[in-house]
């Protein structure tokens, strides 16, 4: 009788341990996107440990794209034999939200915490053709897509939410949704 009751109980836990957690997948059109899960209202997340470089290599940002959540501290490190700079003028079109790191030589870094969400165009001005971003999702639930425009996002709580897919050059574009299961969403995006 003991063992059919912890069966039972580890059979009702699995039940609600998944009906707490839900699966957001689907596709971006074009591919090589980013979706996240935008503000929910009321929560906040604790910032990552992690601290992800974005470096100056081949006169080019790379990555060309970051994905982060709000509260990551990014490192830029410059790895050309030239000085860079590292500058964004707005996030998401909020001048009063722009930074300048300055211009520094090959090898030394400089870091930035990302506390506010949105689209980061990252700019060298001693280089004018160099161009690269940093996409600060509010919440852990985010992701690139593959080159085909598939994405996942597993595990995120039930509720109601509004989904955020973003491509370089193209409007960004917002869908709610409501998790629980498995949900469905996919974006075709314009210019």
């Amino acid at each position: 009788m003991t063992r059919s009751f912890l069966i039972t109980l580890l059979l009702v836990t699995a039940v609600a341990a998944a009906a707490v957690a839900g699966t957001i997948e689907g596709k971006v059109s074009p591919g090589k996107s980013v979706v996240y899960v935008d503000t929910i209202q009321g929560k906040t997340f604790p910032a990552p440990t992690q601290t992800p470089l974005v470096e100056h290599r081949g006169m080019m940002f790379s990555p060309h794209i970051l994905v982060i959540q709000q509260g990551t501290t990014v490192e830029f490190l410059n790895s050309d034999n030239v000085q860079h700079n590292v500058f964004w003028s707005a996030i998401s079109g909020n001048k009063k939200l722009g930074h300048n790191l300055g211009t520094w030589p090959k090898g030394e870094k400089r870091s930035f915490k990302f506390d506010q969400p949105g689209v980061v165009p990252l700019l060298c001005n001693a280089h004018p053709e160099m161009a690269g971003y940093i996409i600060v999702s509010p919440t852990p639930y985010f992701a690139e897509t593959d080159e085909s425009g598939n994405y996942k996002l597993e595990n995120v709580p039930d509720g109601k939410y509004n989904l955020v897919a973003w491509h370089e050059g193209m409007k960004q574009q917002t869908k709610p949704l409501s998790v629980p299961g498995t949900n469905k969403v996919d974006f075709s995006l314009s210019k």
